[in-house]
């Protein structure tokens, strides 16, 4: 018997690793985890001398920034996410959706209705948020990279965005050939990275050690006492230091998180911080170099090496944020938040090694429209921050709620974080949202985007189901009327793929109907996709052998796992169910939906919304949005590997 070949399981980060392999693994999330933040000395200390918003490069401007910048670093990064928010892991997975999972596991008793809507609408919100910010943060590092060049010579200018375009084109242009082959240079590339950008900054501290008093945070204060109400749109500049902070959540699940932990506090949070304070050393010296102060640490004769090294970070930062988009992309998909997506697994021994075409083609194009349309790191940072401060928001708000149903915190202790993490994120949001003016309207108008087509397609499919389940049959009737009637039963299976678990799928009353037969043996199969990112094995299938040849199957995955039908059938197999593949056939209904005209109002026959479904009614543009979503999905037969030659599609017809 030939096993089917199935996607890769994934396999879960060792809990405490230790050794050689801790080390192993805190040098590859270095890479992966922190590319992103730790190319933000590139943009971020300038920004607060030359953007929108800017300061003069004063001595008490330059602490006081510096002095921000650290505790944003020690406050946001340490302490919320590394110490509090990765306890919240659903099975060794983090991410936004993953804590969406987490809170409506525990909100599954409360009979909360309208809290689980807005938690679901707070989470979508936030995953668009991601998705935009995942366009941008290619864009800016390369951009901010390769801006190198004009420090070289200025001649070399015009030949910025060129390269640039040229560059992310390529990056997107070989994700179809995945990562396996190069990832493992991702670790060792962003180690040197940060061994640089610390040794550049450490030479300019030793020129002026009393740059070190930033630490203290009393210079923070003094910069908002000497700068009065305009002090508060530094905090725009301070976010774009700390923007990979999400990432390491989301990544959780592939190295765990000790070795997480060990890459930032030895490795990522050290040498960021040295950079930084050397950047603020040679401003103390020369204020003149505010322009690009990260360069100018180099000497002219590293300049060329700098960029290299920096456009190859830069590489890393950006591969790891749309690989995050894939996943990201694949976890909306299978909770029902995105229409079927192609999913191509680029790796048979990781299954996190996964390409979405359709996400790489959207990203790619908004990166060059981002690059030919703000032309600057310094422009496009104006874009840059109100996405993440935003999903720093709505994780506080979902880990609260985590907090108070899971692990029963005390009110005190409740109120102490929200008053502690959320106000500093509603400060970095207030401070960035000034921005919309100057280029952040791109990021709010793509988060929105982005979330109407989640949220209409989530609704959509939950209309759409209700009302074919509303047409369903219990199937003790059906069964009883099958047994007086005894229609023409044919050799081999039938397979009617449905989402309906307690009733007859709509497409098997449509076949008996129309053709007049059934096959000796019935398969009602369902495939539900759990609230944890991987289903065990044991609990894969459950199998349920029903009178008169028919079957209930129900098939669980994870939202981190991909349904495949002929592993499905395989397990079967081993489970008595006689279901060869050559034998099988498959059943699918294809929907064909139709908008009706609101001042027409419903025609004689059509089928109604359940008085009691949870999700009622759309505006008639969304109805069209998702009718546009769903015929343009990819199929099921393509989705669940169902081998096409033997997949029969009933069409029928449903009013909206």
């Amino acid at each position: 018997m030939v096993v089917p070949q199935v996607p890769p399981q994934r396999g879960h980060a060792e809990e405490h690793p230790t050794g050689r392999r801790l080390a192993l693994l805190s040098l590859t999330a270095l890479g992966i985890v922190y590319g992103d933040i730790g190319t933000s000395p590139l943009y971020a200390f300038k920004e607060g001398f030359i953007g929108a918003h800017a300061y003069a490069a004063s001595h008490s401007n330059v602490y006081g920034l510096l002095s921000l910048i650290t505790w944003a670093l020690i406050g946001v990064v340490s302490i919320k996410y590394l110490l509090l928010v990765v306890r919240a892991d659903n099975r060794g997975e983090g991410g936004m959706m993953s804590l969406l999972a987490l809170v409506l596991q525990h909100e599954k008793d409360d009979g909360g209705k309208g809290r689980r809507k807005f938690y679901i609408v707070l989470a979508m919100f936030g995953t668009a948020l991601l998705l935009g910010d995942g366009m941008i943060t290619p864009a800016i590092s390369m951009l901010g990279a390769v801006e190198g060049l004009k420090e070289v010579t200025p001649g070399l200018e015009r030949w910025i965005m060129p390269i640039t375009l040229a560059l992310l084109i390529a990056l997107f242009s070989v994700q179809k050939y995945g990562t396996a082959r190069v990832g493992y240079l991702f670790g060792p590339v962003t180690l040197v990275w940060f061994v640089v950008i610390a040794t550049l900054g450490a030479l300019e501290i030793i020129k002026e050690p009393h740059i070190l008093s930033a630490l203290s945070p009393h210079h923070a204060v003094l910069f908002f006492v000497h700068n009065g109400a305009d002090g508060f749109y530094v905090l725009g500049a301070v976010v774009l230091a700390i923007t990979g902070a999400e990432a390491l959540y989301a990544d959780m699940g592939h190295f765990g998180k000790r070795p997480i932990r060990y890459a930032w506090f030895a490795v990522a949070l050290p040498c960021l911080l040295l950079n930084y304070y050397g950047q603020g050393a040679l401003l103390l010296r020369d204020a003149s170099a505010a322009d690009n102060p990260f360069y100018s640490l180099a000497p002219r004769q590293l300049l060329v090496p700098l960029i290299i090294l920096a456009t190859a970070a830069t590489v890393v930062a950006s591969q790891a944020m749309i690989s995050g988009a894939f996943s990201l992309a694949q976890q909306c998909m299978q909770l029902g938040f995105s229409p079927r997506l192609s999913i191509i697994h680029t790796s048979y021994k990781q299954a996190g090694q996964i390409y979405v075409p359709e996400i790489n083609y959207v990203i790619m194009v908004g990166c060059v429209l981002l690059v030919v349309g703000f032309q600057t790191a310094a422009s496009l940072s104006a874009a840059y921050g109100i996405a993440v401060t935003g999903a720093f928001s709505i994780t506080t708000i979902l880990y609260t709620v985590l907090a108070k149903r899971r692990w029963k915190w005390s009110v005190f202790a409740l109120v102490a974080f929200m008053t502690v993490f959320l106000v500093t994120d509603a400060a970095f949001f207030a401070a960035n949202a000034v921005k919309i003016s100057h280029g952040g309207w791109v990021t709010l108008l793509i988060a929105l985007v982005i979330f109407v087509i989640l949220a209409t397609w989530k609704t959509g499919r939950a209309m759409l189901n209700q009302i074919l389940n509303s047409g369903s049959l219990p199937l003790d009737l059906f069964l009883s009327d099958i047994a007086r009637k005894k229609p023409h039963r044919v050799p081999g299976t039938a397979v009617f793929m449905t989402s309906v678990t307690d009733g007859v799928p709509v497409v098997l009353l449509h076949h008996l109907k129309h053709n007049k037969v059934l096959h000796e043996q019935v398969v009602l199969m369902s495939i539900k996709t759990q609230d944890v990112p991987e289903v065990r094995s044991e609990e894969r299938l459950s199998l349920d052998r029903l009178e008169h040849g028919f079957h209930r199957v129900t098939a669980r995955y994870g939202f981190m796992e991909t349904p495949d039908i002929p592993e499905i059938l395989y397990r079967l197999r081993q489970l008595g169910l006689r279901a060869k593949q050559n034998e099988t056939t498959f059943y699918l209904g294809r929907e064909r939906i139709l908008v009706l005209d609101h001042h027409r109002g419903p025609k004689p026959g059509n089928r109604r919304m359940p008085e009691d479904a949870e999700f009622t009614d759309m505006s008639r543009w969304r109805k069209k949005l998702f009718v546009f979503l769903h015929r343009n999905a990819r199929s099921a037969t393509e989705s669940f590997g169902i081998p096409p030659n033997r997949v029969v599609e009933m069409g029928g017809q449903v009013e909206f």
